[in-house]
């Protein structure tokens, strides 16, 4: 794909429905009892792994197409069947955490869980852990590290566990488990990771307090029987950052990202683009479904470097790669660090986005946990690589629009994990 320099963005753009929320509600409304009805779910290759994996167990879930409504038939939670072939989890760390909370429990059963070649790379046992302290039994390659994953449900125990890392993914699977443990089971994270979980879990009649300071403490008591939900997915703060960073770098652009799921565990990126001095207002503000949710509208504007550690890493771990891109555009050197996460998600997220802006001729000196950016850098077209991954794709892209002369992108297909209407966007946004 050839992507010219130069030329500005205008318009109003709604970004797909948030990746976070939408696996959640397909999970829960599997095991609530009655109908979920999931409007705005996110039609993306992520989501559909998380469907076809219910569906492979006996969930009824309707076919998932844009702009239209999802229904899934709960079955309760005890009501899996055991699949008939292995779980293909495909591209979706997502789906393949959680799937194994979901799973450790239940008793008889064994499922066997696999991905494509780059989901077996990634880590699992972040998961299998904590698990195993509730007496779940998961074998894996490498100590059980690594995909395929065999599942054999057992009785589970309530406990009390802490997580070393902050992740979502790592909560999430524990209170799935906890659901059917013989008591409470309480997890203390270091600081707090997103919440959607524990907001739809709640929603879906489970006992589930949150506390600690900082809200970093969540029981779950099980024995309350889940109810199908309404479920209105917001647009992903993910995606819309994307268009918050090229309307901010951009000369001349005014953009408005509507329907943007404002959930404070996920606003960080917000944080650091105005302490960056980006022009970004909130508009018409309002909850939906127990998620804050408003319209963002932003202009372009001189931008200064930021410095940002662990402590903000898990509210805005998957937004790095583009703001890797604004501080090439910022000035002053950007320091990142705490970021280790990324070198365990699709891609080694810190080594590609220094490979590949590198290329366009940003200066980034990468270290274990991060990288520092010299901005004021002048880009420049160049042949890059989205090395498979849709995050690094559509970073590219944005930092394609500040470049003198036209990029060469590989592989831009890989934006449909997350956002397939992004080329379509790009293109009408640019006019």
């Amino acid at each position: 794909m050839t992507l010219p320099g130069g030329g500005s963005l205008g318009g109003t753009v709604r970004v797909p429905g948030d990746k976070s929320i939408s696996h959640r509600a397909l999970l829960f409304g599997a095991i609530a009892e009655g109908e979920t009805r999931i409007e705005g779910l996110l039609p993306a290759e992520d989501p559909l792994s998380t469907a076809a994996c219910l569906r492979a167990m006996g969930v009824t879930v309707s076919e998932i197409r844009a702009g239209e409504p999802v229904t899934v038939q709960g079955v309760g939670l005890d009501g899996f069947a055991e699949p008939g072939d292995v779980l293909d989890c495909g591209n979706s760390g997502t789906t393949m955490r959680l799937m194994l909370g979901l799973l450790a429990g239940r008793v008889g059963r064994h499922f066997v869980l696999t991905g494509d070649g780059s989901l077996r790379g990634r880590p699992m046992r972040r998961v299998g852990a904590p698990l195993a302290q509730m007496g779940a039994v998961i074998h894996g390659r490498k100590e059980g590290n690594f995909a395929p994953l065999a599942v054999q449900g057992q009785a589970l125990v309530g406990t009390t566990i802490r997580t070393p890392v902050a992740s979502a993914q790592v909560k999430s699977a524990i209170l799935l488990a906890a659901l059917t443990a013989n008591g409470p089971t309480t997890v203390i994270e270091p600081v707090q990771s997103r919440d959607h979980s524990e907001r739809m879990l709640r929603a879906f009649g489970a006992d589930l307090v949150v506390g600690g300071e900082g809200n970093t403490t969540v029981t779950l008591t099980p024995g309350n029987t889940l109810r199908g939900q309404q479920v209105i997915v917001p647009g992903d703060i993910s995606s819309a950052a994307f268009w918050l960073v090229a309307g901010a770098i951009t000369p001349g652009a005014a953009l408005t990202v509507e329907n943007v799921g404002l959930n404070p565990s996920r606003t960080g990126i917000l944080e650091v683009l105005e302490q960056m001095g980006a022009p970004i207002t909130i508009v018409n503000q309002r909850d939906v479904a127990g998620e804050p949710v408003g319209d963002l509208k932003v202009s372009h504007g001189p931008l200064k470097a930021f410095e940002i550690g662990a402590a903000i890493m898990p509210r805005l771990v998957d937004e790095i790669p583009v703001l890797a891109v604004a501080a090439c555009c910022a000035e002053g050197v950007s320091r990142i660090t705490g970021a280790e996460e990324l070198r365990v998600k699709e891609t080694d997220r810190l080594a590609v986005m220094a490979r590949q802006l590198g290329a366009m001729g940003a200066r980034i000196d990468e270290f274990d946990d991060g990288m520092t950016i010299t901005g004021s850098t002048p880009l420049h077209g160049a042949t890059v690589d989205s090395e498979t991954d849709h995050r690094v794709a559509m970073s590219l892209a944005v930092a394609s629009l500040v470049a003198s002369g036209s990029t060469t992108l590989h592989r831009p297909e890989a934006a449909a994990v997350s956002y397939p209407e992004f080329w379509q966007d790009l293109a009408r946004l640019r006019g």
